[in-house]
């Protein structure tokens, strides 16, 4: 039996891993029960090292007959802190204010299924495959990164990530060499004016006024400061100040998200946008409080080992395989891809005539499982042709 056979045989488990964990979600840092059903499914299959890198993660090694590489296949396996609202499935979240709301419960499901085909061909398998089901995607710091300070992955020689990805239609994989993602990081301000009656502005220190200058002046980095060829995105999303219409505020609050892609852009952007406000609260008397968050860096696919992986997906999928644009959200799988040499793949997960059309992180989100197979047949082709030498 081929391993494409093998691999539709298992696609009946992976539907049913994925919506017993659909029916199971728990929050970044919260995935005990995850991470405990996801270790019994890996004991049943069997010939498996099995180990806990951090509380709630699990970490399986494959070890193949024959030598080669170190590669890892990771999975994320956290929910997100959502009601869900699916009327159409009889597998609805049965955790209150909890749902995967993102595919990560497919995401999990895929790798045990990959697992069990890879064991299946040990005899034939070379190196040793890295089955990592990372906690905490969502929630910054990350759950990568917790793993990567254990220092279990330090010598892997490639690790292979990849996302269900409802805007792409089933059937398609989008792959591409370099930054795929961006660095994601926030900031917090506080302006300190001084209030008074809105009819007397010049007895007050207007921090709404102020607040609205340097919202303004944030975007001249963007414009002025950064290259229009270098993507940098500076979103303010909230901004709280006052109680009455005719009061004007002690204080203004002010939070956002700022993208970019390069570490240095990163620094120049971090700098500028506390000069603005330095500058712009000196001009009128006001003082501040601001931090600069930084939160996860971008996923920088590695070129030759990301061409190697574009070679074994064509093979499969032929002209389904795609260049993915350039993304702006956030993923840390970076925390892998900065010290190994890494590939991160979408797999087209999307059909809207299966209701399958709303956004990552709705109440509504579905993934169309028949998107799963793409996902197994990628991380099983990609281990078995990354781990010989």
């Amino acid at each position: 039996m081929n391993i494409d056979q093998q691999i539709e045989n298992v696609m009946e488990e992976v539907v049913s891993w994925r919506r017993t964990m659909h029916r199971h979600p728990e929050i970044s840092f919260e995935e005990h029960w995850t991470s405990s059903y996801i270790e019994g499914e890996l004991e049943k299959i069997g010939k498996i090292e099995i180990s806990r890198p951090t509380e709630t993660s699990v970490l399986g090694i494959i070890k193949g007959a024959n030598p080669g590489r170190k590669v890892g296949l990771r999975a994320d396996i956290d929910a997100l802190q959502i009601q869900e609202e699916r009327d159409d499935i009889d597998f609805i979240s049965e955790n209150e204010n909890a749902m995967h709301a993102c595919g990560h419960d497919g995401h999990a499901a895929i790798l045990l299924g990959a697992a069990k085909v890879l064991v299946g061909n040990i005899d034939s398998l070379h190196g040793e495959v890295y089955l990592i089901f990372q906690h905490a995607e969502e929630v910054p710091p990350g759950g990568a990164a917790e793993m990567v300070a254990t220092g279990l992955f330090d010598d892997l020689d490639f690790i292979y990530g990849q996302h269900l990805f409802t805007p792409i239609p089933t059937g398609r994989i989008g792959i591409k060499a370099g930054p795929i993602t961006s660095n994601s990081d926030s900031f917090d301000l506080r302006i300190q004016g001084s209030g008074g009656h809105a009819s007397q502005p010049e007895n007050a220190i207007d921090p709404i006024i102020i607040g609205g200058q340097i919202l303004n002046q944030f975007q001249t980095i963007v414009s002025r400061i950064t290259s229009p060829l270098d993507s940098v995105v500076i979103s303010t999303t909230k901004f709280h100040a006052g109680s009455a219409k005719n009061i004007i505020p002690d204080t203004a609050m002010l939070e956002g998200s700022v993208r970019t892609l390069s570490d240095e852009t990163r620094a120049v952007v971090s700098e500028r946008m506390e000069k603005a406000v330095e500058s712009i609260c000196a001009m009128y008397g006001a003082t501040y409080d601001f931090s600069f968050n930084i939160g996860y860096s971008a996923v920088v696919n590695d070129a030759a080992m990301t061409e190697k992986v574009k070679e074994i997906a064509e093979g499969e999928f032929g002209d389904k395989v795609f260049e993915f644009p350039l993304a702006m959200g956030g993923e840390d799988f970076s925390a892998f891809s900065r010290i190994i040499p890494a590939t991160y793949a979408w797999i087209g997960a999307g059909n809207k005539d299966k209701n399958m059309e709303y956004p990552h992180h709705h109440p509504k989100f579905g993934i169309d499982e028949d998107g799963f197979i793409d996902g197994v047949k990628m991380m099983v082709h990609t281990a078995l042709g990354m781990t010989k030498e």
